[in-house]
């Protein structure tokens, strides 16, 4: 992506982390793929070697045998929205995977299974435990925090490693030295949003969020940007207790009380709880274009509201806006596998780069054993440092040659660092257009 720099935000602290932010100009749900449990080769009606390819899992394969992706991503609940990008971001890069040899000779295949959200706990601890009986190489997911923190100490316990392509609360840092994320935490994120409240003119903040360890987390580190700039945080803030439970449905009381606080701009924190918010914020008289959404719910609500309720209103999104050229391999791989394209690109360079990470550090490896992956997945990320690759091709013949490499990919994150998070990455700045759809206005690079 090409990108000019148009100015230079101060270094503000979040927390305990001192964030460097420079603004840049950027250019700018449906069902997904089920796992396959019966043998299954690829899908692809094409023989054209640029036509990606659905390489679901065979009956029996493990890791002993094929570099197996495993997958616990969102089927169902309330980020459903991000399944499809997700998962075409697995499925496009076992492609690639296997379209340059696969690892060490082995074919790539993906099993993916269904993390559903908060609120159910079960759908993602049943998955963790056909995870775990699957013994597959790496484990892609969840994109809840709330629901990777549910089975992660289960799949570390089994020595599977773990890559988040979307989780970004702060509680998952450095938890588990099985656990990797190509999204960068709520230091991160919570900085860009409070900065851009406060570059806004806002001094009188109200957060309506739920009781979610992202949601919380990521007000937190929101808040205290917003305190720095002398702006005050008057309802929903960290300790006051005005939190509500993941799943509620109606919010006229919790709307009433921001109002009464006299905010000058509303920061909703929710997952699909925001679809009942909005229309109750807007039902009690508020300006909708001062609302902010995070990447839990900057969706496309073209659909779902009535046109221009949201016109106006801005968000953040973790991650890189790729190339349209990336953009459109994840949605051919999408249209070979689900038969449509895509409409939401959130995450899927991420998952993308979850994947070729964990293929690359197999190589280093020599092995597509999990516990050896581990091991590797931070220096093919260029954290031991290393001479900067793009492609997996390119990456694997600079290994065979005895190089220490760093991969850099779509999704623009620096090495892992020793919290096996992203040491850089991207936030997005949206906005959202008459459509009620988030359009890409700026983009953020920051450190954590």
């Amino acid at each position: 992506m090409n990108r000019s720099s148009t100015a230079t935000w101060v270094k503000l602290m979040a927390g305990t982390a001192v964030l460097s932010l420079s603004l840049a100009a950027c250019g700018s749900d449906d069902d997904s793929p089920e796992a396959s449990d019966s043998p299954s080769e690829s899908t692809s009606q094409s023989s054209s070697a640029a036509q990606p390819t659905n390489d679901q899992c065979k009956n029996g394969t493990t890791s002993a045998d094929t570099f197996k992706v495993g997958g616990i991503l969102p089927l169902t609940g309330n980020l459903a929205f991000l399944g499809p990008p997700e998962i075409s971001g697995v499925g496009l890069a076992v492609s690639d995977i296997n379209a340059a040899g696969g690892v060490d000779g082995k074919d790539a295949c993906h099993q993916i299974e269904d993390s559903g959200d908060s609120t159910d706990m079960s759908i993602s601890t049943a998955s963790a435990g056909n995870m775990v009986a699957a013994k597959p190489s790496v484990v892609i997911g969840a994109a809840s925090s709330s629901v990777s923190l549910n089975f992660v100490d289960t799949l570390t316990d089994a020595k599977i490693t773990q890559v988040s392509p979307a989780n970004t609360a702060v509680d998952l840092s450095g938890y588990s030295p099985f656990y990797f994320r190509t999204a960068p935490p709520d230091t991160v994120q919570g900085n860009a949003l409070g900065t851009l409240i406060s570059s806004d003119g806002y001094k009188k903040i109200a957060f309506l969020v739920f009781n979610d360890t992202y949601g919380t987390g990521l007000r937190n580190y929101t808040q205290a940007t917003i305190e720095q700039n002398g702006g005050e945080v008057v309802y929903g803030g960290k300790g006051d207790g005005d939190e509500f439970p993941a799943g509620q449905t109606t919010f006229s009381a919790e709307v009433t009380a921001a109002l009464n606080s006299n905010p000058d701009a509303i920061v909703v924190l929710a997952f699909d709880e925001t679809k009942a918010i909005v229309p109750e914020l807007a039902n009690q008289g508020w300006d909708m274009s001062k609302t902010y959404y995070t990447d839990g719910n900057l969706a496309d609500y073209s659909e779902v509201f009535d046109k221009g309720l949201l016109e106006g209103a801005q968000g953040t999104l973790p991650g890189n806006d790729p190339d349209q050229g990336f953009k459109d391999q994840l949605s051919a791989w999408y249209e070979v596998a689900q038969g449509k394209s895509l409409d939401d690109y959130s995450y899927g360079a991420e998952s993308y780069d979850a994947v070729i990470l964990a293929a690359l550090a197999a190589v280093k490896a020599g092995s597509t054993e999990s516990a050896d992956i581990q091991k590797n997945y931070a220096a093919v990320s260029g954290a031991t440092g290393g001479e900067e690759c793009n492609t997996y091709a390119d990456c694997v013949a600079m290994l065979e040659d005895g190089q220490e490499i760093r991969y850099a990919g779509p999704s623009g994150i620096g090495p892992i660092n020793d919290k096996n998070d992203p040491s850089s990455a991207f936030i997005g700045i949206y906005q959202f257009d008459a459509d009620n759809k988030p359009v890409l206005t700026s983009t953020v690079e920051g450190s954590s």
